[in-house]
């Protein structure tokens, strides 16, 4: 670097204004997998077959500065929506930036949508969840039909002759993005439609009906007329809807084109024009008359529908997760490389805290999120209980805490951080998205409360769960044992049902930490979160070790 008296003599010389100095640079070709300290701690715990080297391969390329150049492509030119080709004629087409293209062959040539249901790979839904954490860490938007895709398989199995046809097609590993019959595709992707203008999360009050055009039942075939208020990737091959047919709110698979080879009446009306996940085109759509199988019992599409929804909200989890992983890592890469006051921002106390604080809120939720995946992969009854809550709860908290955790990280870049050609700002507008899919927060909560009345056994396997950590922190135990009282007086339930998800939250956290976690990294959590909470990153009490906390953050570069 050159020193301050070699910068004057240059500038007395006329030959420039200034030299570029003290700033950091892209954080690029990097290995997301080996750079991640507490990624590769959690697989040990849940996955310790699993393919590391795999593993690591895909995390150098999702860290490598031509992917990270799709995310950014991807949401520069936004989807474009064309209702007719040039001669008239209908087409309801939504054209993508090539970018968006490769990051969907990436997932989907890698089977982030298929790895659980293929029977190739143990642990299957932890080692997923690793990949798909990577994955969303370069862009967000792509996930919504990968997950879709992936969560569809529990839904589309209740149908036998629906799940002959399609799930071969689902679950290959390959991309075929063209606008074609899904009968003469090898692969395809699923979306989904379920609310409606006047209903939103509270879809029995749907609208739209569905009309048996020969027998009733599942997997026959139905006419469906009404709309749907949001319907995510609009290109996927098929949805799943929710419709009112003769029997009730039933299910059904609607795809582009019907099986006679015509085009579906599934008319597209507008492109949304959303704050974050830009990338990913969300659109209102008209059914008119279109042609779709019931996919589960008649009158029992909301329980269908729900094996899916139960997958996507576990994805909001992972896809959170990620970007508060990319959020702290740039964030440090930054501090690491910009001084201030003669001394590395990341060497300075206070930096130090927050920066710490930031990882915490990863730490915490990492161990969430695979702690969840572990429960998929073990498919038990006491697993399906602890998952029945830790879905709700996990999407609750996780999704709920990224929007400022987020704010907080970019805040670490100063003014750089709020420059469009830099990720935060995406990372930033991403942040509120999966909070508010899948069921808003008070959906979650109240999805917890109706958990406890109708089985109240989860109560008792989400406890059994966090007694397995008893004695370790008397601070814990005492908040553990105050769970428990608030829990058995559910008088005013819905009111204080925030304060009860939160805390279960963070006693579930706190629980694993202690277990499977690090011993500084779940002191820490403790403290700052149960001891001594706080609103505001970066108040850490005294005692914690941030800059050992710091350092897990990117372990090969601070």
């Amino acid at each position: 670097m050159k020193t301050q008296k070699d910068i004057a003599q240059a500038a007395e010389s006329g030959s420039h204004t200034h030299e570029v100095f003290n700033q950091s640079d892209a954080l690029e070709n990097t290995n997301l997998f080996e750079e991640d300290r507490a990624l590769r701690e959690w697989l040990s715990s849940y996955a310790p077959a699993a393919d590391r080297l795999g593993l690591s391969a895909y995390g150098q390329r999702c860290g490598s500065a031509e992917v990270i150049g799709w995310g950014f492509d991807a949401n520069e030119f936004k989807p474009q929506f064309d209702s007719h080709d040039r001669f008239g004629h209908r087409v309801d087409q939504v054209r993508f930036h090539p970018a968006y293209h490769q990051l969907m062959d990436m997932a989907l040539s890698q089977g982030i949508h298929a790895m659980p249901w293929d029977g190739s790979t143990a642990n299957a839904h932890v080692q997923r969840a690793a990949y798909s954490y990577m994955q969303s860490q370069v862009e967000a938007g792509h996930g919504c039909p990968l997950t879709m895709t992936f969560a569809a398989v529990p839904t589309l199995k209740l149908t036998p002759s629906v799940a002959e046809e399609w799930l071969p097609k689902v679950l290959n590993r390959s991309y075929e993005p063209a606008n074609k019959p899904y009968f003469d595709k090898q692969a395809v992707t699923i979306g989904m439609g379920m609310t409606e203008k006047q209903g939103g999360s509270d879809v029995r009050a749907n609208t739209s009906i569905a009309k048996a055009i020969g027998d009733r039942g599942p997997g026959e075939l139905y006419e469906l007329t009404g709309h749907k208020w949001f319907m995510s990737a609009p290109m996927c091959d098929a949805f799943l809807m929710l419709a009112q047919s003769e029997g009730g709110l039933s299910c059904f698979l609607v795809p582009r084109w019907r099986p006679d080879g015509e085009k579906n009446s599934l008319f597209v009306q507008r492109l949304k024009n959303k704050m974050g996940n830009v990338s990913n085109a969300s659109s209102e759509v008209e059914m008119r008359g279109a042609q779709g199988w019931m996919v589960g019992e008649e009158g029992r599409g909301v329980p269908a529908i729900i094996e899916m929804v139960a997958l996507t909200r576990f994805d909001c989890m992972v896809g959170s997760t990620g970007g508060q992983r990319q959020a702290v890592a740039q964030a440090a890469h930054h501090a690491s490389l910009r001084k201030a006051f003669g001394k590395r921002l990341i060497d300075q106390p206070l930096m130090q805290n927050v920066l710490a604080d930031l990882q915490l809120e990863v730490e915490g939720s990492l161990a969430m999120t695979m702690r969840m995946a572990a429960a998929l992969d073990a498919d038990t009854p006491e697993e399906k209980l602890l998952l029945r809550m830790g879905s709700a709860v996990g999407k609750f908290w996780i999704c709920k805490r990224t929007p400022n955790h987020a704010y907080e990280a970019m805040e670490c870049l100063g003014g750089n951080g709020v420059i469009e050609n830099c990720i935060m700002p995406r990372l930033y507008r991403e942040a509120p998205i999966n909070a508010i899919w899948e069921g808003s927060g008070n959906i979650q909560a109240l999805d917890v409360l109706r958990a406890f009345a109708k089985s109240p056994e989860v109560c008792d396997r989400w406890f059994a769960e966090l007694a397995l950590a008893e004695g370790r922190s008397a601070v814990l135990d005492q908040h553990i044992a105050a769970l428990k009282q608030e829990l058995s007086d559910l008088s005013h339930a819905e009111y204080r049902a925030r304060h009860l998800v939160e805390q279960m939250a963070l006693c579930f956290q706190s629980a694993l930490l202690l277990l499977h976690g690090n011993e500084n990294v779940a002191e820490a959590f403790i403290a700052s979160r149960l001891e001594r909470p706080h609103s505001v990153y970066g108040c850490l009490p005294l005692g914690c070790d941030a800059a050992y906390i710091v350092d897990r953050i990117l372990p090969n570069r601070l």
